[in-house]
């Protein structure tokens, strides 16, 4: 089963609280959220038990994506300690508001060889986890796989961070599968590729638990731009979904549209048609 849902609170709700936002995800017949710390952790901890008990009462799966801004790379050890805080503090809010994944970018390679970069990454990561696990939380940190050639994130890097670091399994970004390169990975064979590459790397228990974000994009021959609706870009969205059916997937998949819970509804409907 794949539960759908938009990457942050419906843009039909009022007010715009996370309570309210679960509240809409069920009116919309939707089953997940995504809780967006994009520029900062809103949720008090005092908060959580609230949030956890109404999520699990509607049976909406929550979620969430760290500050953008955090990187396991920065060169200034003040910056990584920060980035490591950061990251560690949205995974406990959300594991004790009963999400079960936090996707993250992980870092910028900074004109550093990959290797060099990934062994810091890993790590600051492991740091994380050990923070995640002394709160007493547990979830999966989801690095995502990244929409520029700058940045560390591609399939292999992802799924070695899942091999080498416990609660740790990829976010599969589809549009930056996509814009990290120019505009290519947009047919039924690189989709199959990347889940065949999932597969071979961590097993069936990662087409078990996936963690899927998708949207529109625009892009360079550098990589992502920005997002954008499904419908207005060239990401072939319909054979994604048909290869979701042909693997049986199971996790969550969080659109990450402008429209949020309109391309939710649009992935769902899809998806549910024979």
């Amino acid at each position: 089963m794949l539960r759908f849902g938009p990457g942050g609170i419906p843009n039909t709700t009022t007010p715009r609280t996370t309570i309210d936002g679960i509240k809409e995800i069920k009116k919309l017949g939707l089953t997940a959220m995504e809780l967006e710390f994009v520029h900062s952790v809103f949720i008090k901890e005092e908060q959580t038990a609230t949030i956890k008990k109404l999520a699990h009462h509607l049976d909406i799966q929550l979620s969430s994506h760290s500050p953008y801004y955090l990187n396991l790379n920065a060169a200034e050890p003040a910056k990584l300690t920060r980035s490591i805080q950061l990251l560690s503090h949205s995974a406990i809010i959300t594991g004790l508001s009963g999400g079960t994944n936090t996707a993250f970018h992980t870092a910028f390679y900074l004109g550093q060889p990959p290797a060099q970069a990934y062994t810091k990454v890993k790590k600051a990561l492991q740091e994380v986890v050990k923070n995640v696990k002394a709160a007493g939380v547990k979830l999966w940190l989801r690095p995502e796989l990244t929409g520029k050639k700058t940045q560390l994130g591609n399939v292999q890097e992802i799924i070695k961070l899942s091999q080498d670091i416990d609660m740790v399994l990829p976010c599969i970004d589809y549009a930056h599968y996509h814009a990290r390169e120019g505009g290519g990975n947009n047919d039924l064979a690189a989709f199959r590729k990347l889940l065949d590459d999932l597969e071979r790397g961590l097993g069936k228990t990662i087409l078990n638990n996936m963690h899927i974000q998708i949207a529109g994009v625009n892009y360079t021959e550098k990589g992502e731009r920005n997002h954008t609706n499904l419908e207005e870009s060239d990401l072939n969205w319909k054979d994604i979904i048909k290869t979701w059916k042909e693997y049986k997937l199971k996790g969550v998949v969080i659109a990450e549209t402008p429209n949020l819970e309109q391309d939710a509804l649009l992935l769902q409907k899809t998806y549910q048609q024979p």
